[in-house]
This record gives C-alpha cells, structure tokens and sequence, in this order.
C-alpha cells in the first residue's frame, strides 16, 4: 500500500493549508504489517513508483485533481456550486420554504431592500410574509394583529429583539409592504437602520446596534408565506407556522454589493467554516 501523512495534525483544522505535494510519500506491506508501523519506501522504490503511477491513473480517470488538504474551509457553502451568488435580484412565491441560508440571499455584512406585494381581505390579515433564521438570529416581515412589522434578532436575549412596526393596520386592498435595510459602512456584523415602508411611505424606523455578521443559524431556513421553524420573535410562537392569511402575490430581495476588504473576507470564511464545522 503506498499512502501519505498529511502535514496537519488532526485538531489543526484552520489557518494555513499545506500543500499535499509535500506530503512524503510512504510504503506498506499490509499482509505483514497491518498497522503500518515499517515504512518501506526507501528499500522498493520501484514497488513505490508502481503504485503512485497507478494512483495517477485513477485519480485522472475520476477528476481527482488538483489535490486539496483543506479541512474546516470545506464546510463553506461559498465553495460550491450555487443559483444564487453573483445575483442581486431575487423573487420569490408563497410555498418557498425550508431554504437552506447557503441556497438564500446573502442579507449579512450589506445593505438590502426586501418587499411584499399582498392583498388584505376585508377584516384584515396576519403572517408571516418571509423569513430568515429564527429565534437564535434572524429576521422576519409579518403582519400582526393586521399592522406590518419588520424583526431583527441578534440572539434569543430579549435585549437582542428589535422591532421597527406600524401602529396603523394596513387597510383592506393592494399594498407594497418594503423594509430598507441600510447597514452602516465597511465591515463584519456592524450596526444598521431599518425603515419600514407601507405603498412607499415611510411608516416606522429603528436602529439595530449589531447585527449578524457570518451565519444567521446552523438549521433554520429561508421561508416565504410562512415560518418553517422558530420564530424570531416569541409574539407569535404560539401562532407558528403563521401562515399569511392574506394573498402574497410575491416577495422580492435586492442586495446592494458586499464593502468587505480582502482580510475581512478571508476572516469571515474561516469563521464560517467554524461555525458550520461545531455540528459535524
């Protein structure tokens, strides 16, 4: 058996990355040495270079190459292939739930504009019209009690709950219901203001002093027309999923471009691949 040892020690799994050429190429006889204990490289270097060809073979023939020793950097969903990364437009219909926040708009470390486009019956309506995360860190836009409210929480402390609302009910026909989100300059998890619009008119605004600034959460989704998992605000726990009770025509997201420098980039990936790496 020819194999190798990785320059990297088990409980290393961030920072720099070696480079699996430089890995030492070694040779085992596992029929007399199952535990690999005699390395025998250096007396069949022919043996050696059979194998490692063979290797070559087969690694070209399933795309093997190019060889990467990356570890918890893997766990990043930003490596894989996805619909979303490169857009700032999106549009969504009720029934899009259970997103995964990799396969979502990116709403972190930037300023966005999300709106709904919704009918109010005669008596009113309440739900949730989308939805990011939950109760751990997230943000929802819902109607309550027939009145528009836009939720930001930055954990599960009631310190942490902000709410930007309406005290006037939304009256029974069209409206266009729109959050601007504008964060506040360069950098990881700042601060931003929040103003919550009803038909383009500005109907309440609030501060948020912190914000999420790598991963909203590990298991909650994206979700449109209603609440796939917890809320972000314990107001309507007991109304959960909180299905809109009106008509969501549609739901729309735009992203402004992400001011992050290279270092800030290169630090929020690794504190993703943290983060995504504690559920392994």
């Amino acid at each position: 058996m020819a194999s190798t040892t990785p320059l990297r020690v088990p409980w290393v799994t961030i920072g720099a990355e070696p480079n699996p050429d430089d890995f030492k190429w070694e040779l085992y006889n596992i029929n007399e040495d199952f535990s690999q204990a005699n390395n025998l490289a250096e007396r069949y270097p022919d043996k050696l270079k059979e194998l490692q060809d063979a290797f070559d073979v087969e690694a070209r023939k399933y795309n093997v190459y190019p060889l990467d020793s990356s570890f918890a950097s893997r766990a990043d969903p930003a490596i894989r292939p996805s619909l979303t990364r490169g857009r700032s437009e999106f549009v969504y219909f009720p029934g899009m739930i259970r997103i995964p926040e990799g396969s979502a708009p990116d709403f972190k470390n930037k300023s966005w504009t999300i709106a709904a486009d919704v009918t109010i019956p005669e008596g009113g309506a309440s739900g949730v019209l989308a939805t990011m995360g939950g109760r751990y860190g997230g943000w929802a836009l819902l109607v309550k009690d027939g009145k528009p409210l836009f939720a930001y929480a930055y954990s599960n402390q009631p310190e942490h709950k902000f709410r930007v609302a309406s005290d006037q009910p939304l009256a029974a026909g069209n409206h266009i219901v729109r959050v601007k989100f504008e964060y506040d300059g360069a950098g990881i998890g700042k601060s931003a203001v929040a103003t919550l619009l009803v038909d383009e008119r500005q109907v309440a605004q609030g501060h948020i002093p912190q914000t999420i600034g790598v991963r909203f959460s590990l298991d909650e989704t994206f979700d449109v027309g209603e609440d796939a998992g917890t809320p972000v605000l314990e107001d309507y726990a007991d109304k959960m999923p909180f299905r809109f009770t009106g008509t969501l025509k549609k739901f729309v997201a735009v992203l402004e471009p992400l001011k992050l420098t290279a270092d800030e980039q290169r630090r929020l990936h690794e504190e993703l691949a943290k983060a995504l790496m504690a559920v392994q």
